[in-house]
């Protein structure tokens, strides 16, 4: 026969078993959402031009790459040997010619203004990231669709410059994650018109681009809608 104190330690016993099956199915939950998140990985290339991402479900990682062509491709090559990502954004700013000052634009097509101008040699100088975004279905609801023309000057007058956008890293980090198989955006804050003082213009507009990009990343919500 079991006495009143007796009930009460198999009572004990019961709940503590209770508590671990609970908490058991507790951490094997937060692994197996861990391994179901998406890992996003973010370049820019100056801290003026980071906006942070808070986008539920999704683990996001950063890294600042610094100007130009070389630094952006080594820098993210290494981070995505760190990190495995599932897509790289690349955010930041960039002029123009045709458009105006807060625009935003979202590229998948790329094109590199240096190697353009050895066409006649065969030197690849376009490249396209739509598809495998597609593949992947990452990306499909973000508009504002543009080209992004890169190269390793920063320009300050008035050329023939193909595209809607132009900047100094994201054709090399396109170039990149194809190699590497791995989704790649860019999304571009205009902060100065080409031949307008470009320089000046461009620190000056930092913080708007800063806000801007932002704006846009708080609102489309993430990878996957």
């Amino acid at each position: 026969m079991v006495n009143g104190r007796g009930l009460f330690a198999i009572y004990q016993e019961y709940t503590l078993a209770f508590e671990i099956i609970i908490l058991s199915l507790r951490i094997k939950n937060r692994f197996l959402k861990n391994d179901f998140m998406l890992k996003i990985l973010v370049t820019y290339a100056v801290q003026g031009e980071f906006a942070e991402i808070k986008w539920p479900d999704e683990e996001v990682y950063y890294v600042r790459t610094g100007i130009g062509k070389v630094k952006a491709a080594f820098h993210l090559a290494e981070a995505i040997r760190q990190v495995e990502p599932d897509i790289v954004i690349n955010m930041g700013t960039a002029g123009t010619i045709h458009h105006k000052v807060g625009d935003i634009f979202v590229c998948r097509h790329f094109i590199d203004r240096d190697m353009q101008k050895l066409v006649a040699l065969g030197m690849e100088y376009e490249i396209d990231s739509a598809d495998l975004l597609a593949q992947k279905g990452y990306c499909l609801h973000w508009k504002g669709e543009g080209v992004c023309n890169t190269g390793d000057t920063f320009l300050t007058e008035l050329s023939d410059v193909k595209g809607d956008v132009v900047d100094m890293e994201a054709y090399a980090q396109a170039l990149v994650c194809r190699a590497k198989n791995v989704p790649f955006i860019s999304v571009k804050y205009v902060t100065d018109i080409i031949g307008q003082n470009s320089v000046k213009h461009w620190e000056d507009k930092l913080a708007d681009a800063r806000k801007g990009l932002g704006r846009f990343f708080e609102e489309i919500g993430g990878v996957v809608k």
